[in-house]
Order: structure tokens, then sequence, then C-alpha cells
């Protein structure tokens, strides 16, 4: 997985990766969250992609459009 670089220390996540059509996140907890197009939509797994490669505002994304729309954890 590639490192989540928390740049205002603000944030669970610690590491993701993705594919074309998922992305799966890893939190502080050790838990780790695989969101596909076909859980949480093509549209919310694009942005998070987009999110994860800024490092900023993913954990804050995820808790507002998908927190629940996950496929396994």
């Amino acid at each position: 997985m590639i490192p989540y670089k928390n740049i205002n220390w603000d944030s669970w996540v610690i590491s993701y990766e993705y594919w074309e059509d998922y992305i799966k996140v890893k939190f502080k907890d050790n838990s780790i969250y695989v969101y596909t197009y076909e859980s949480a939509w093509k549209i919310h797994i694009d942005k998070m992609k987009q999110l994860a490669d800024l490092w900023q505002g993913l954990n804050a994304y995820i808790n507002t459009n998908v927190k629940y729309l996950y496929v396994k954890n």
C-alpha cells in the first residue's frame, strides 16, 4: 500500500491502494476498507483516488460521502 502523507496531521488514513474500479484504505486502527464502483459509485471512487494522490481530504470525504459503502473490512 502507498503511505498517505498526512500533511495536516488530522487524518485517520495511513495508507491506500487503488486499481481501476476500487480503492482500499487503511486507517490508524489497522482496519482496511475497500470501496468499489459497485458499492460506492464511480464518481466517489474517482474522487477518493484524486484526494489520496493529493494527500489531503480523503478521510473527511469518506466520512461525509461513503462511510458505510465499503464491501469488506
